[in-house]
């Protein structure tokens, strides 16, 4: 893999202006419309604007992880024995075969059955209690170092004033001995009810999920790990620092996870990719031309910078909100988004920017999956508050339950709810043609890294504990 500094790429496309011209770099005919635009001092701008490929060295481990620590996680990733009642897996919902995400708006956690748009929300005294507030995210290219900050509202991020290294929900509870962020947040899903704990008395991590004792919750999964003869031998072929059962914590199976999740996820071939490291062609005319949009006229650059276009920064940016919500609001069904970490009122309905890289993959989009289609989600970044006011509820993705339909709208049907997110809104709207738009979302497909398009290969036949992968 080879890559080129900005300057000399700089360097490279003026001298390929000079021989063929800036309509040709961008596609157009001699005398089109861009011809104007493609003088050598404006294209030299817009090159400035790209991001650097990405190397090997951008990831942890410089992208050559532990391959027993890699297995070992992909065993964890995909065993439902980390759930309380051992019916869930952290693959439930970031799947191989759903493009490490559910295919849902809202996940279906713990009590559900099924996998990907076809899991259903349980029965009986299984059934789950409620919808996971949030949308499962995708996992692609999470194992790049710049990425500090974990879920949707950051509660999760490097800091190395704190004993552990990071600000987490755990406050002082948190242990240390993490790889990184990734493998730090990989410690979060088991402590939810909704999501992989269990609810109330139903088994002893339930239990400890409810008193809030996440040291205790974390020891009842390493005794489970300690329990299962194979675990030990994997988990003392992998970590130095293992030479007997009693020696594992789960903050050995977090870093294992994190490292499978950062290696198998790995998404830096798209044509984007490609482009950036010299091949002219490894895009089409049209996604060069959507390409210029994005860093140009369309603005998408100034949130979706960087890398891994995003700048990891929290906006408010008039996302419908559905489902139960975190908690908040006089009805505790509103989502305060950043606010819910920093308990400052100016975060409030603020999210995460999304990396974009194999964007068209992992819909639904937005932190509760309100858009069942990449181009609607484009368009309500042109214009949020039109496309709040126009927004077509029947493209959200969850199975019907007819007590969790009751309040999946709850928020939307009330007006002075929705006034609160639309003046919370900080992006302008910019006027794109139909045809402007079509460009852009060549671009869009552009970021896809081919090798993610099928990964079915990351999926195990079996894992140690013997549960069954599906249900």
């Amino acid at each position: 893999m080879f890559s080129l500094r900005p300057v000399l790429l700089i360097a490279i496309v003026l001298c390929l202006l000079a021989s063929v011209g800036p309509a040709t770099l961008w596609g157009q005919r001699p005398g089109g419309v861009a011809q104007a635009e493609g003088s050598p001092s404006v294209i030299s701008k817009f090159i400035a604007r790209l991001p650097k490929p990405v190397k090997d060295r951008d990831y942890y481990d410089d992208g050559r992880p532990d391959p027993l620590k890699v297995e070992l996680g992909r065993l964890l990733f995909f065993d439902k024995l980390l759930s309380g009642n051992r019916n869930i897996s952290c693959a439930s919902c970031h799947h191989s075969l759903t493009d490490t995400g559910d295919g849902l708006s809202l996940p279906v956690g713990e009590g559900g059955r099924g996998l990907g748009i076809t899991r259903d929300t349980g029965s009986g005294l299984d059934a789950i209690h409620e919808r996971v507030p949030r949308n499962a995210p995708p996992v692609f290219n999470l194992g790049a170092r710049e990425f500090h900050r974990m879920f949707h509202d950051g509660r999760l991020e490097v800091d190395p004033s704190q004993p552990s290294g990071f600000i987490s929900p755990a406050g002082d509870d948190f242990p240390e001995g993490l790889d990184n962020v990734l493998a730090a947040q990989a410690m979060f899903p088991v402590t939810s009810p909704a999501e992989m704990a269990g609810q109330g008395n139903e088994n002893e991590i339930s239990q400890a999920a409810a008193l809030g004792d996440l040291p205790l919750l974390w020891e009842l999964l390493a005794q489970r790990l300690r329990a299962n003869d194979t675990y030990v031998e994997l988990f003392i072929q992998t970590f130095p620092d293992i030479n007997a059962r009693e020696d594992i914590t789960y903050v050995h199976a977090a870093n294992a996870i994190g490292a499978f999740e950062s290696s198998a996820w790995r998404a830096d071939q798209s044509p984007f990719d490609r482009f950036l490291r010299g091949d002219r062609q490894a895009m089409s005319v049209r996604a060069r031309k959507g390409m210029h949009l994005f860093y140009g006229k369309a603005g998408c650059v100034a949130c979706h910078n960087g890398s891994f276009q995003t700048d990891h920064e929290f906006y408010a940016v008039c996302m419908p909100q559905i489902g139960p919500g975190k908690g908040d609001g006089a009805t505790g069904h509103e989502d305060f988004g950043r606010e819910q970490a920093t308990g400052n009122e100016a975060d409030r309905f603020k999210f995460r920017t999304p990396t974009l890289r194999n964007v068209a993959l992992t819909g639904p989009w937005g932190h509760v999956g309100a858009f069942n289609d990449l181009r609607d989600m484009v368009l309500h970044q042109l214009d949020t508050v039109e496309s709040m006011q126009s927004y077509d509820r029947y493209q959200v993705v969850l199975p019907y339950r007819e007590d969790l339909a009751a309040i999946d709208f709850q928020v939307l049907n009330d007006p002075d709810l929705v006034s609160d997110i639309v003046e919370a809104n900080e992006l302008k709207p910019r006027r794109l043609s139909k045809k402007e738009v079509d460009l852009l979302m060549e671009f869009m497909y552009a970021l896809t890294d081919p090798n993610s398009i099928d990964i079915r290969r990351d999926t195990p036949m079996a894992v140690p504990s013997g549960l069954p992968l599906a249900e």
